[in-house]
């Protein structure tokens, strides 16, 4: 009897040993797929963080937008997934100019702006009526449009890119503040281009001092500028300062008040933000927005000054797929003709 129970502890106790050994075996075994197979791990840029950049596409200067992405993607390794902003008439133009260009290796997502949002916001008579359009108030929108990422680029549609957009991106914002934008007074090289053309760099060329709503504001209207054209925005900063509707409140009260519309810059998009971002935003370095490019058909800066710049804009009348235009070359260079034909550059020689 006592044999017997000696010969029952250690078959359980071999028992034992046996589960701890399948355990085990399962626990540290090496996978199969890693002993004859190589892992396919993501590469370094795969693991990089994206750079989301929006641009609109609008009806009859596409090319703008189509010049902009190309230069941005010719001038970076870095993983850009560009969100470009369309009417419903208009969205088909662009994806197939893209697709059937060699623009077809680039990310993209095509995003439909509701103009409705607009209604009943909009004052009809702004002294440049071409900047009621509404994709120019999409900046206004941009959680509304972008969901996933913290960090936005928005780029109008008017610009090329000569440096690597992952510096952009980079910059820093402080904390509590929902964006970043170029003063208009801060590049010197800048100042004689606009005295020459004499352009707005104040509040007060944007706001109509005249009006107790504005007066009541307290900025002085000397102070300086800034241009929302290149925009680097947190948006859960934008999101918690309720930015939007911010905006939105001054869009109305100037279709009630007449505040900006009639003014000098004929402020619609910048004038309301230059309200709600008074004293609360960061600063983007200078040479990432050298503007001022479209504002006269005779004014230009010197070719070295340029081809130091990291970003030109051709804010203004005077559009480089136009004429009359200046420092058409620069533009051109990133152009890509329209597949369907249906835009084309404006040049004297056509």
């Amino acid at each position: 009897m006592a044999l017997l129970k000696k010969i029952n502890q250690i078959l359980l106790l071999l028992l034992v040993l046996t589960v701890c050994a399948i355990l085990y075996n399962k626990v540290h075994q090496v996978p199969l797929a890693l002993k004859n197979e190589t892992v396919d791990l993501e590469s370094p840029e795969e693991m990089a963080e994206e750079i989301p950049v929006v641009i609109c596409a609008a009806a009859g200067r596409m090319g703008a937008a189509v010049a902009a992405i190309s230069s941005i993607y010719s001038n970076t390794e870095a993983s850009v997934l560009f969100y470009i902003v369309g009417l419903k008439t208009t969205i088909p133009h662009i994806r197939k100019w893209i697709e059937n260009s060699k623009l077809k290796e680039i990310k993209f997502k095509v995003v439909e702006f509701n103009p409705m949002v607009l209604k009943g916001k909009i004052r009809q008579d702004a002294s440049r009526p071409e900047l009621l359009q509404p994709l120019n108030f999409v900046r206004f929108y941009l959680p509304l449009l972008i969901q996933k990422h913290e960090k936005v680029i928005y780029l109008d549609d008017d610009v090329i890119v000569q440096g690597d957009i992952q510096e952009l991106y980079d910059t820093k914002l402080a904390p509590g503040h929902a964006a970043a934008f170029s003063d208009d007074c801060d590049l010197p090289s800048t100042h004689e281009m606009i005295r020459s053309v004499g352009m707005q760099n104040t509040y007060m060329g944007f706001l109509d001092y005249r009006k107790q709503a504005i007066r009541d504001l307290g900025i002085s209207p000397s102070t300086c500028s800034f241009n929302p054209g290149v925009i680097v925005a947190n948006m859960t900063e934008w999101k918690h300062q309720r930015i939007t509707k911010q905006l939105e409140k001054w869009m109305q009260r100037n279709v009630e008040e007449n505040l900006y519309s009639s003014t000098l810059g004929g402020g619609v998009a910048t004038s309301p933000m230059l309200i709600v971002f008074h004293g609360k935003y960061s600063s983007i370095n200078p040479m990432w927005h050298i503007r001022h490019l479209g504002w006269s058909p005779d004014a230009r800066y010197s070719e070295q000054f340029l081809q130091e710049a990291k970003l030109l804009h051709w804010n203004g009348r005077y559009k480089p797929w136009d004429y009359p235009s200046v420092h058409t070359d620069l533009w051109e260079n990133w152009f890509i003709p329209d597949p369907s034909g249906k835009f084309k550059l404006t040049r004297p020689d056509s």
